[in-house]
């Protein structure tokens, strides 16, 4: 689960099928009954049908809560990202971080670090997208170091520079006035 609607997904397939839930927060469900055997079945077929998954797999659970942290810290922060991640994902999963990228990179095929940068990328993206803050201002939200910092991120990974990927934008949305005109 990455947002609300997948929450209140989740918390409809749970009410549908008679289940009280104390927590239900981004990738884990907290409930009050002791399920069966062929509860849970019921329980991991409706969140199935719903596009979610039932994960029993301690290793897998830490994978996913450690995608949603990540998610939920650089989509979904509206200060912005003014922590360390690896401070942040240790704390907040309680785990030695060393562990954490370990079991990440073992499991994903990828570094924590290269998840944070592409989902870092996406953000900035929109942000750019959205047109309400400049580079500068973007690079401040997202705890870059530096505009050039930034720069070389992104370039890194979608083979252009913020400002071409802005001209980008521009270019595919005309104003409706200036439409079948020169």
């Amino acid at each position: 689960m990455v947002s609300n609607r997948c929450k209140l997904a989740v918390k409809e397939d749970l009410k549908r099928l008679g289940l009280h839930f104390i927590v239900v927060d981004l990738g884990e469900v907290e409930i009050m009954e002791d399920l069966t055997e062929e509860e849970r079945v019921h329980v991991k077929m409706a969140l199935l049908k719903s596009g979610f998954e039932l994960m029993d797999d301690k290793r897998a659970v830490l994978i996913e809560k450690i995608k949603n942290a990540i998610i939920e810290m650089v989509h979904h922060s509206e200060e912005g990202i003014k922590t360390n991640f690896s401070y942040y994902l240790g704390e907040k999963l309680d785990h030695d971080y060393t562990y954490l990228s370990n079991l990440f990179s073992e499991v994903q095929g990828t570094t924590i670090e290269q998840f944070i940068i592409s989902h870092k990328v996406e953000r900035i993206k929109e942000l750019i997208i959205y047109g309400e803050l400049n580079i500068t201002e973007i690079a401040w939200k997202m705890n870059y170091s530096s505009v050039a910092h930034l720069s070389n991120q992104f370039k890194k990974v979608t083979g252009l520079s913020p400002s071409h990927f802005k001209q980008l934008k521009e270019k595919r949305r005309r104003p409706i006035e200036e439409i079948g005109s020169r």
